[in-house]
């Protein structure tokens, strides 16, 4: 059966930024297709709600609260892991982000910082996880959430897109070098309709305008990007790797304009 290959049945999934959006949107979904996970996030009221949503499906949820811009919490969720479920499979580097601010007004540390938080971080992860991945699981699959503007130019996204375009780069190279018992691959998305984008889509201009630039004319659901990151990481995506699929409803533009005057 092809809908089989969509199963994680027994895996152990670690998902950054889990509290809610994206990141709590895909470990639910990684548990209706099997696996238990390890959600990690600041806030532990909100990893809580997530994990109640997990062992509604029959699944287990280890909360781990932390302040995933600490690379040293980050990279101990992968020991955690295999505490707690004796085995690790899967790995989502969800948690990321920098707020837009016009080029010039963009210092130099803002620059390391966007990148320490969105790619370092990843790395961390990667590096600690991938030595239990193989102990425990023989071979395995990672995930790295980078971001449309990570490809597409868009004013005041000099720190978050230079950040994710590098995210995206290193999940190819880090394709090769893990090859072929861990799978790389990353997902880019467009505009979602997740807590990140309740100031904008809660402006009925601003949201007209986000539906309307995007060709299938609507804002892109948290489920969206988690039907993605479930496929890439079950065996139904078992061929690919080194890939960025882009769920983002058909963007070749920037769809929100961030009003900054001209030189």
């Amino acid at each position: 059966m092809i809908l089989d290959r969509f199963r994680i049945d027994g895996r152990v999934a670690i998902v950054t930024g889990a509290g809610r959006g994206l990141g709590a949107a895909i470990a639910v979904a990684f548990a209706e297709a099997g696996a238990d996970v390890v959600i990690a996030s600041r806030t532990k009221s909100q990893l809580d709600e997530v994990a109640e949503r997990v062992t509604a499906l029959g699944r287990q949820a280890h909360v781990v609260p932390a302040d995933l811009s600490d690379i040293e919490a980050t990279a101990a969720l992968a020991e955690a892991a295999v505490q707690r479920f004796g085995r690790l499979d899967i790995v989502v580097n969800n948690v990321g982000g920098a707020m837009p601010c016009p080029l010039l007004d963009t210092t130099p540390q803002a620059l390391v910082d966007a990148f320490n938080f969105n790619v370092t971080n990843a790395h961390a992860l990667v590096r600690a996880a991938v030595p239990r991945i193989l102990e425990t699981a023989g071979g395995g699959s990672i995930l790295n959430i980078t971001s449309t503007m990570g490809r597409l130019p868009g004013r005041a996204f000099a720190a978050y897109g230079t950040a994710k375009a590098a995210l995206a780069h290193y999940t190819k190279l880090a394709a090769l070098d893990l090859n072929p018992r861990i799978r790389v691959n990353a997902i880019a998305p467009g505009s979602i309709l997740s807590s990140a984008l309740e100031i904008v889509a809660s402006n009925d201009a601003m949201r007209t305008q986000l539906e309307t630039k995007t060709p299938l004319h609507r804002i892109g659901d948290p489920e969206d990007i988690a039907a993605a990151a479930l496929y890439l990481v079950s065996p139904a995506g078992k061929y690919l790797t080194g890939k960025v699929l882009e769920p983002d409803g058909g963007l070749i533009a920037p769809n929100l304009d961030i009003p900054i005057q001209d030189l």
